[in-house]
């Protein structure tokens, strides 16, 4: 397949890295190459089985418009653009493109939020959220972590779930769930230590959605890869 990769930063040069591992052919972008997504016109879509965006919010949303419109199919591993998720997927709809997007695109961070929506069925918890990332990632609340409130939430409405976020050096990623109750603690904890697991998820969705029309999210069709 031929991939076209937004972002050269750590996450998305692994990413192209991966993509070539698996034997399809890459090009790649970075915000220079790419200013308000003016290099993404009809001819320089043609041929690209999918596009991988791993940049900025206010970027993503730039990419994702210009692919949808020309009815092409990207994967956002960038978060903190969902005030325009539904704006994006009529997009999708309207042009024939496809969307697939994911706070997280590790398997084992899926595996997490199915653990926690598990753990938020036990009564008598007070749920919280501790997550920790390098000094640079944008957004706090992680998406990760909105994910996990989000998950909770629907299994116990009108639940108050804290997120605590820290910003540490390099760090890649820690998600802590934790359940309090008058007798115990419990504790679900996923923490990053390659960046290969984001970057290997990215790829593997990216080949699932070429040739699709519509939009996912990640985690609802994660067991299909």
């Amino acid at each position: 397949m031929q991939f076209l990769v937004l972002g050269k930063g750590k996450t998305g040069s692994l990413v192209a890295e991966i993509a070539r591992e698996r034997g399809h052919a890459v090009t790649a972008l970075d915000i220079n190459e790419n200013p308000n997504a003016q290099a993404l016109t009809a001819a320089a879509l043609a041929g690209i089985d999918a596009v991988i965006d791993f940049t900025a919010p206010q970027a993503a949303v730039q990419n994702i418009t210009a692919v949808l419109t020309h009815g092409g199919r990207i994967v956002v591993g960038t978060t903190g653009w969902y005030g325009a998720l539904d704006a994006m997927k009529k997009l999708a709809s309207e042009h024939g493109g496809a969307l697939l997007y994911g706070t997280n695109f590790s398997i084992g961070v899926q595996k997490l939020f199915r653990l926690t929506a598990s753990l938020a069925q036990l009564d008598g918890y007070k749920f919280s959220i501790t997550e920790t990332h390098h000094t640079t990632k944008l957004d706090a609340p992680s998406g990760t972590a909105a994910t996990l409130r989000q998950i909770i939430q629907a299994a116990r409405p009108g639940a108050e779930v804290e997120i605590t976020s820290h910003r540490v050096g390099d760090a890649m990623g820690e998600h802590i769930v934790t359940a309090v109750s008058d007798v115990d603690t419990l504790e679900l904890r996923h923490e990053i230590q390659s960046r290969r697991c984001l970057a290997d998820g990215a790829v593997r969705a990216a080949e699932w959605v070429s040739g699709k029309q519509g939009a996912w999210e990640f985690r609802d069709i994660f067991d299909q890869l």
